[in-house]
């Protein structure tokens, strides 16, 4: 028994940030950007389009992709969800017309994909449901500080979607062995401190007049976050390769987390792997946490890149911190809609 995909879709918000755009009201250049993330544009949200809506988005358009099978549950992946409570999945079955099947969140951050495709595979192999809607969502540009050039460059918004089913561990899609980690003596690397249960508890309440503005926002530190992430990320696909009995010859897309250029080249170098196998969308998209690898597959396969039986290694790494990576041989899927 297995997982196997199904279905794909991704949605970006119309909304275009150039790096031109950013230099207008931030000490930055197109040329520093580039040079140090690789990254060009991005997506963002604006005039009150959310995490749900982008969501459903794409998860309406994974569920064509499909066929538009039952579905039994339905998972989202996000560290940006509309509000603190209540999840967002349940809002996003019910608009896509699912019912009340089993819907939850989840949050790894950049990890979250991974992660949420371990999730859903566990659903499928538990009996909890036959067919999984998992999502991966961000809005996470309302959660970045406009004002602080070592960020607000990098992020960018979107969803991606997969549909899974149950089938055999032997056919095309079918999601191979997983390894996942955690480091949660690094946490702070990567963290917003404000709006969460320990601020609220400490002196002075939720009240935001009482909390540094630079708290509600991301705070992160770059370099020891680089060494972590190549380090993590190689070491996690190559346990996934050898639990799936692939070598790195056997490789033909490597699709990892989209957060910057130069930890993809490095983990693709430690690899061994030429970097033509290295899938990039960075340059268009930026850091969109649990949507990165969803939407890279969605563009892979649009154009004609990811074709019936090659084989993908995955490998995500982000805050917690956490990281984790998979594989599978790629199917026959419908690219109807995928643009």
């Amino acid at each position: 028994m297995a997982a196997v995909l199904m279905g794909l879709g991704g949605y970006l918000p119309p909304n275009v940030v150039s790096n031109e755009d950013l230099s207008a009201t931030l000490d930055t250049s197109d040329e520093w950007i580039t040079t140090r993330t690789g990254i060009r544009r991005r997506h963002r949200v604006t005039g009150g389009l959310s995490t749900r809506d982008l969501a459903i988005e794409a998860g309406a358009r994974a569920l064509k992709s499909a066929g538009h099978p039952a579905v039994g549950a339905v998972v989202v992946a996000t560290t940006s969800p509309d509000r603190l409570c209540p999840a967002v999945a349940p809002e996003v079955a019910d608009r896509l017309g699912l019912g009340t099947v089993a819907a939850f969140d989840l949050t790894s951050a950049c990890s979250g994909f991974v992660y949420g495709l371990a999730t859903a595979a566990g659903l499928i192999a538990a009996g909890a449901a036959d067919t999984v809607l998992f999502i991966g969502a961000e809005a996470f540009t309302t959660l970045v500080n406009p004002a602080d050039r070592a960020t607000a460059p990098i992020f960018g918004d979107g969803a991606g979607a997969v549909v899974l089913r149950r089938g055999d561990a032997a056919e095309p899609g079918a999601l191979g062995p997983f390894d996942l980690g955690s480091d949660g003596a690094r946490a702070d690397l990567l963290a917003i401190p404000a709006g969460g249960s320990r601020q609220r508890s400490a002196d002075g309440g939720p009240g935001q007049d009482t909390v540094a503005t630079e708290d509600w926002y991301l705070r992160m530190l770059g370099r020891p976050l680089y060494t972590q992430a190549v380090e993590r990320m190689t070491g996690s696909a190559t346990a996934a390769l050898g639990k799936a009995d692939w070598g790195v010859a056997d490789v033909d897309w490597f699709v990892g987390h989209q957060a910057n250029v130069r930890i993809l080249r490095a983990v693709a170098e430690e690899l061994g792997l030429p970097e033509e196998r290295m899938a990039v969308n960075i340059d268009r998209v930026g850091n969109t946490l649990a949507a990165s690898i969803p939407l890279l597959l969605n563009d892979l396969a649009a154009d004609g890149t990811l074709r019936p039986g090659a084989r993908v290694l995955m490998s995500a790494f982000g805050a917690g911190l956490s990281w984790g990576s998979t594989v599978l041989e790629w199917p026959d899927l419908s690219v109807e809609g995928l643009r």
